[in-house]
């Protein structure tokens, strides 16, 4: 089957952590550059502190490829230690502004620049910091891990707390691998909720899935997510077909498609018709849109979906 010609609408683009192919992942240096490419948005990823603070880091624990304690030691990878284990202010004296030289991390990103003396923001600074930009907020909890963090009810609950004191629920969308965050924010009407998928996931099933079987959905993804009462899915680009995009647009679900970094990427992306992309280089991104003769969406993307 052919697939299609790209929709004449603009397309969104978010930087990926906020864009670590150019700067250092989940930091407020590196939100920055979201307003200086005019991007969409930024996606990144949320956890919760020891005393209940939601930062924004990737992993459970911190990162031994970026992150450098008070006396600018790289962590040993045995002694990371979990963000539930960390107050705030314990988080603050790690140093995340640069790639650990010589990591594998550091050669896939080899056009970083640093930012040293850059720290774990909180969930309520990067909201400020992006202003006006949409926000796509993955929680990280692990159901087959569990006690790697809190409960995924506890995170979705200080996430829209966040967002209600800087009322933003109406520009953000929640993310999760983990269904269960996303049944724990429906107790947020206002805020619009995104089904993340990867092969590992969706092969584990119901463990991941929230008891979802897909036996019961014909093994179709996108009417699984529809299931959920998500307006939105989160696939790995690599994965995605166009019969998956017309089902899900069928379903009134917007799709987009993580982590999509490489030429050849965007322009398939593009051709199948994705509603939009997350990128750590959204601006190699942003110029493989132009040349597809379409645009990138401004803020206010989020808002335009379906509830």
């Amino acid at each position: 089957m052919n697939e299609r010609m790209p929709s004449p609408r603009p397309m969104a683009l978010f930087g990926h952590r906020g864009a670590r192919g150019l700067l250092p992942e989940n930091t407020l240096e590196g939100f920055a550059s979201i307003a200086a490419l005019d991007l969409t948005g930024a996606e990144f990823d949320v956890g919760l502190t020891a005393d209940g603070v939601a930062v924004v880091h990737h992993d459970p624990r911190l990162n031994p490829d970026i992150a450098r304690d008070a006396d600018g030691a790289w962590l040993a990878p045995d002694a990371a230690p979990l963000l539930r284990e960390r107050t705030l202010a314990d988080l603050g004296s790690f140093d995340v502004g640069r790639l650990r030289p010589g990591s594998d991390y550091a050669a896939r990103y080899p056009e970083q620049t640093p930012a040293d003396g850059a720290r774990i923001p909180t969930l309520d600074a990067v909201i400020a910091a992006l202003s006006g930009r949409d926000l796509l907020i993955e929680v990280k909890t692990f159901p087959d891990r569990p006690g790697l963090t809190v409960p995924p009810e506890r995170i979705a609950q200080a996430v829209i707390a966040c967002l209600n004191r800087h009322d933003a629920l109406d520009r953000a969308v929640l993310f999760a691998f983990d269904w269960r965050v996303l049944r724990a924010a429906a107790a947020a009407p206002a805020l619009r909720r995104c089904c993340l998928t990867e092969p590992e996931t969706v092969s584990a099933g119901p463990l991941w899935l929230d008891g979802c079987d897909l036996g019961a959905f014909g093994g179709n993804l996108p009417r699984a997510v529809a299931a959920t009462g998500a307006v939105c899915w989160a696939p790995f680009h690599a994965t995605l077909e166009e019969d998956d995009v017309r089902e899900a647009h069928a379903l009134g679900l917007a799709v987009l498609p993580w982590t999509v970094n490489a030429p050849e990427a965007f322009d398939r992306m593009i051709r199948l018709g994705v509603d939009g992309m997350i990128s750590d280089r959204p601006d190699l991104a942003r110029a493989a849109i132009g040349r597809a003769g379409l645009q990138v969406a401004g803020p206010g993307f989020v808002a335009a979906m379906a509830r």
